[in-house]
């Protein structure tokens, strides 16, 4: 039997009016430090954002999240944060921020394979 190993995960959300505090669930971004594992997946819904908001700009948030799995990826075409080792990325992608694409707070949790523990809490928390 594989032993289970300590993750932490966030919801990525899209938060178009930031002074609203509405927001739609779009993603999910898990850190595994054992597995050496950072990896984020997302979903954008133009008609579910466009229904929430319609004045928000679809091309300007997917280039947001498309850097926030660049960064996760440690892609150094994303910047000087993406150069940094996966925990301080991790930190850095969930700070609390105050803009349009956010993080929740962190939550913990064990599995053994961090991909299958990511594409479920896709399914179960975006999908």
């Amino acid at each position: 039997m594989q032993e289970k190993q300590l993750y932490e995960y966030a919801v990525i959300r899209v938060m178009p009016r930031v002074e609203r505090e509405e927001f739609l669930n779009v993603g999910v971004v898990l850190y595994c430090s054992s597995k050496k594992y950072l990896e984020a997946v997302y979903m954008l819904n133009q008609q579910r954002i466009t229904a929430f908001c319609n004045s928000c700009n679809i091309a300007e948030i997917e280039t947001y999240l498309s850097a926030f799995k660049n960064i996760c990826r440690g892609d150094g075409h994303a910047g000087p944060i993406s150069l940094l080792p996966a925990a301080a990325r991790f930190r850095w992608l969930t700070a609390t921020r105050s803009t349009v694409v956010q993080t929740s707070k962190t939550h913990p949790g064990f599995c053994v394979d961090p991909a299958e523990m990511l594409r479920k809490l896709f399914n179960d928390l975006v999908q």
